[in-house]
């Protein structure tokens, strides 16, 4: 239950973390696309405002320069009616007539064609005036025959001015008319539309290159930048200069080059917290489900030491008291050899129970640091030798041999001999409890530079790579099949690595599956 909930609850973080990263990017696709609109919405309003403004500013022009040549050349406009109309109203009651009139008068400048064009030799650049008349008759006989006879009117308002809708619908149709068919180069220079292109798009917050050109019936004309170049997804285009019909052969193209750049650096700041927030998350989420995992794996490796130490402890125990049972024998009690010989074993087993424990609370001092480590100097072939006097006993009963290489010349350490002692002792016994035959173990010793190396090898079980990495761990065992056919609770090689580091030094072991192990220590020498 316990293994289901543990893999349930990973799959649950981890589902989670996948789902909060899939809505960040959809937040960020999202907002990279409204940002696009948004960009391309203001740069159409922008190209169509510089396209509305370079046609006003050509008709201003244009407007301006009739102006002045109709003015310096002092000529009397001849003047044309081209519309009068009569209204008539008379009350019988009061015996009043009212008679309304209104004309429209064309005045032509008669510019000359050589003022623009050979091509408008018949234009007429005409002006157009109204002028409103109100007559009122009272007690006078008046009616439709005789309006146009002249009479006297009671009362006469008259009333005269420019039409200035006949006069700009006029000057369009003409103006339009003649800058048709001029050059593009000569109605906008690139230098003006530069200006006025870059004005629109700083007053609406559009800070980036751009590049632009005019087309003519999809063909690029001289008005362009130095650097347009059409890309499909960064350009936009508007009509300009639309002729009497309402059509153009012009279009305005403004591209952005660096557009992508610009709209991603308006996301730059909220898209870098989005991005920390979320590797927090996951960092935090790895280092969770790491924790989860290791005290898993802590967990079993405890409850294997437990085993295992309970074990060990059950076998002197239970041999404790067969030999008391057997001296307790009224047969036994009275044959002082066999009674010396089981209190021989219950001394040996009290003693294998006494270095079970002090191994644990040596390890617990050693990470307390409550372990007072003095250190000597010593030969370390010395130590070396007395190691193995201690696991000779154990070598004998399982009729192993250990031979020595003792290459190095220079020997002489700074070390506890106690710990040290117990560092060589831990290794060899690894080597013999790991050798499922007769274990067969060699020590070299050698210098290299100004280090002894001590090499411990064995003919025994071997490790896998993954073991090889943690076996210096605290109650660390490989599995082996049945976790207690080889004695042990894996505190032996933590031991070897604290002591070994304390004294400066270095412990890693090289080994193959099946083929056995190489323990090799790096300590510094005295010079």
């Amino acid at each position: 239950m316990n293994k289901l909930f543990f893999r349930v609850l990973v799959l649950l973080m981890s589902l989670s973390l996948i789902g909060i990263i899939l809505v960040q990017v959809y937040w960020f696709n999202t907002s990279f696309k409204n940002n696009d609109e948004q960009f391309k919405f203001h740069v159409k309003q922008v190209i169509g405002s510089v396209a509305d403004k370079i046609q006003k500013q050509e008709a201003y022009n244009f407007y301006d320069k009739i102006n002045h040549y109709r003015d310096s050349t002092g000529k009397v406009p001849k003047k044309d009616d081209i519309l009068e109309f009569y209204y008539v109203q008379k009350n019988p009651r009061t015996n009043k007539t009212i008679i309304y009139s209104n004309s429209i008068i064309s005045e032509d400048y008669n510019i000359s064609p050589t003022f623009f064009d050979k091509k408008f030799d018949s234009e007429k650049f005409k002006s157009f005036n109204s002028k409103r008349v109100t007559e009122v008759y009272n007690n006078n006989s008046i009616d439709k025959s005789n309006v146009t006879q002249s009479l006297i009117p009671d009362i006469r308002i008259e009333k005269t001015g420019n039409l200035d809708v006949l006069d700009n619908a006029s000057f369009e149709i003409f103006y339009k008319d003649f800058a048709s068919v001029l050059p593009i180069q000569e109605r906008v220079s690139k230098e003006t539309l530069n200006k006025l292109i870059k004005k629109e798009l700083e007053e609406s917050g559009v800070n980036t290159k751009f590049e632009f050109s005019i087309y003519n019936n999809n063909l690029a004309t001289n008005v362009k930048s130095n650097e347009f170049k059409y890309n499909k997804e960064a350009t936009y285009s508007t009509p300009v200069f639309t002729d009497n019909e309402g059509n153009s052969k012009y279009q305005l193209l403004v591209t952005f080059p660096h557009k992508k750049k610009f709209l991603l650096s308006e996301l730059v700041s909220i898209t870098v917290l989005s991005i920390i927030f979320t590797l927090i998350i996951l960092i935090a989420y790895s280092s969770a489900l790491n924790q989860l995992i290791r005290q898993r794996q802590i967990s079993e490796i405890k409850n294997d030491f437990i085993n295992n130490m309970t074990h060990e402890f059950k076998t002197p125990i239970a041999t404790i008291n067969l030999a008391l049972d057997a001296i307790r024998n009224p047969k036994i009690i009275d044959d002082r050899e066999k009674v010396l010989r089981y209190l021989q074993m219950i001394k040996d087993e009290n003693k294998r129970m006494h270095a079970q424990v002090e191994n644990v609370l040596r390890i617990s001092k050693l990470e307390k640091k409550e372990l007072n480590i003095i250190k000597e100097s010593h030969n370390i072939h010395d130590i070396i030798n007395d190691a193995i006097e201690h696991v000779n006993l154990i070598l004998e009963d399982r009729e192993g041999t250990i031979k020595s290489h003792f290459d190095a010349v220079r020997t002489t350490v700074l070390i506890n001999d106690v710990h040290f002692t117990n560092v060589i002792v831990n290794i060899l016994e690894n080597a013999i409890k790991y050798s499922p035959n007769v274990p067969e173990i060699e020590i070299f010793t050698e210098n290299i530079k100004d280090m002894i190396i001590i090499k411990v090898k064995d003919k025994g079980l071997g490790m896998s790579k993954i073991a090889q990495k943690r076996i210096f761990e605290k109650f660390y065992r490989e599995h082996t099949g049945d976790i207690h056919n080889v004695k042990g609770h894996g505190l032996g090689l933590s031991y070897v690595k604290r002591i070994v580091d304390d004294h400066n030094g270095q412990v890693y072991v090289e080994s193959e599956k099946g083929k056995g192990s190489t323990f090799i220590i790096k300590l510094p020498l005295i010079n």
